[in-house]
């Protein structure tokens, strides 16, 4: 059957019947289940042994227990993506997956020993604000609500919501919206406009290093994320982030799709443009009719298709991390499930970062999930998930940052600074500890080191940022290609792969922009 999508995008040309996705992280998952709702038979090919890709699970069994950690990503946000997934197989995401709202969504803690409460009812966070910041600063809180979730209307469905093939496509009404309420301003100013006290715009702006940006360097547009993030609410699987990709994992197995752990796809074959198989670690052929391929987009053209864009050579990465998950006995009273610790420094952070050079005065988020779901650790214990950003590993190169060397030196820097930040004795209550540097996500798979892949400038936003349809039959999907980073926007990357595919361009229309 051909695929066509009428004045609308391009699409995979021939037949589509038998579809392989390789990778099973989140934005394969989600194409999968899509194409499987569509009446296509899928074949998921994953290397690891479980499904989720970034979003992996560490299982440590320990005297009285285990301790189950997520590998990846930490705050979910948008429910309605999710279900969105589950709807294309006609599923009721509820039968397959437990969510509960995170409250606070963040507790930011700031150097002068104030905290604010992050929570997603407005009112509550304006009263919230108008405690700790004053009442001027609640009433322009809510002023800055309005303001993103106009950005959110407009965004979404037209310039989010569905595959771009040149910047022609952008033209429409809420183009000229989003020019006429700045959206293309830099994001930080926008929000000062509204927020006047330090604390509060950065709560509100620190989002934009998801982008891969200063807040002082990206678009308004991206005040977006602070509104999937602080307005429409924080949520957590009961198990684990992990158990969103099992659960999408075995909605899509009930629904006929095949999944084929522990096998590593090495190669693409493809002559003239056009895919007809893919090679498996071991020597194996497995004939297809079209190609998803989940993983890293730059690592996908050189590893799997054996090809280079000029392009790719040209791309700028976004700030990595240094991830440290620890299994503790220690624990903290004002403790909360996300934690932001800001540092004196702000401005300087992103510079630093940007520079390829650490943080002198770090700024990190602390999870700690089993606030949320104690049987993640063992009784009494507890799981922490804590992300220090770093410069990616190109960006750190220019400035003598060697991993090899240093890696150990820093793990005592990050565990100082937990100390003196609020958490004492964080290093003795260690139970056991798995850590994650630039070097360890490159390893993984992730072009540069950079787990939140290709930065979103504006020449790599939108239809700048690379595509995700190659030949005539690879669709890429995942953080590399449209729209871009976070859990919510490779979620939209796998309905758009699936679209090229099917051909019925915005079959499922998700509840969350309706």
């Amino acid at each position: 059957m051909d695929a066509v999508l009428p004045g609308r995008s391009r699409a995979v040309t021939g037949p589509t019947d038998h579809v392989v996705v390789v990778g099973a992280g989140l934005a394969g998952l989600s194409a999968a289940m899509r194409l499987a709702g569509a009446g296509r038979r899928v074949t998921v090919l994953e290397r690891e042994e479980l499904p989720g890709g970034r979003a992996g699970r560490i299982t440590t069994p320990v005297d009285g227990g285990a301790y189950r950690f997520d590998t990846g990503p930490t705050v979910l946000t948008m429910p309605d993506l999710v279900a969105d997934c589950f709807d294309a197989l006609g599923e009721d995401m509820t039968d397959w997956l437990e969510l509960e709202p995170v409250s606070p969504l963040y507790r930011a803690r700031y150097a002068d020993g104030s905290h604010l409460d992050v929570h997603a009812d407005p009112e509550a966070m304006a009263a919230e604000i108008s405690a700790v910041c004053g009442p001027a600063e609640a009433d322009g809180y809510r002023r800055f609500v309005e303001y993103v979730s106009r950005l959110y209307r407009y965004e979404m469905r037209h310039f989010i919501d569905r595959n771009i093939d040149t910047p022609a496509d952008l033209l429409s009404p809420d183009l000229a919206r989003l020019v006429a309420a700045g959206g293309f301003r830099r994001l930080a100013p926008v929000v000062q406009q509204f927020l006047k006290d330090e604390r509060t715009q950065r709560v509100f702006s620190f989002q934009s290093l998801y982008a891969g940006l200063s807040p002082y360097d990206a678009l308004a547009i991206y005040a977006v994320i602070a509104y999937m993030d602080s307005v429409a609410g924080v949520f957590f699987p009961r198990g684990g982030i992990h158990a969103l990709p099992s659960a999408m994992a075995a909605a899509a197995a009930a629904h006929g799709v095949e999944f084929r752990y522990g096998a590593e796809v090495v190669r693409v074959e493809h002559s003239g443009g056009r895919a007809s198989a893919v090679v498996t670690a071991d020597g194996e052929r497995v004939a297809c009719d079209a190609v998803v391929l989940n993983p890293d987009l730059p690592v996908a053209y050189t590893e799997l298709l054996g090809v280079q864009p000029r392009r790719l050579r040209r791309l700028t990465y976004s700030p990595s991390c240094y991830l440290m998950l620890a299994g503790s006995r220690a624990s903290w009273p004002d403790n909360a499930h996300h934690t932001i610790l800001f540092g004196r420094a702000w401005r300087e952070v992103f510079e630093e970062l940007t520079g390829g050079r650490l943080m002198s005065d770090p700024s990190v988020l602390v999870s700690t999930p089993t606030l949320s779901d104690p049987e993640l650790a063992p009784p009494g214990r507890h799981v922490y998930y804590v992300l220090f950003p770093t410069p990616s590993l190109s960006a750190g190169a220019r400035s003598g940052v060697d991993w090899e060397r240093i890696a150990g030196g820093y793990r005592e820097h990050v565990v100082t600074t937990l100390e003196r930040r609020g958490y004492p004795g964080f290093g003795d209550g260690i139970e056991v500890e798995h850590v994650t540097t630039p070097l360890d996500w490159r390893a993984r798979g992730m072009a540069d080191g950079a787990p939140f892949a290709s930065s979103h400038t504006f020449g790599q936003t939108g239809p700048f940022r690379p595509g995700n349809l190659w030949g005539e039959n690879v669709v890429f999907t995942g953080s590399g290609t449209q729209p871009g980073v976070g859990v919510p926007m490779v979620l939209v990357s796998g309905r758009l792969a699936a679209e090229r595919i099917t051909g019925r361009d915005r079959a499922y229309r998700s509840r969350a922009w309706r």
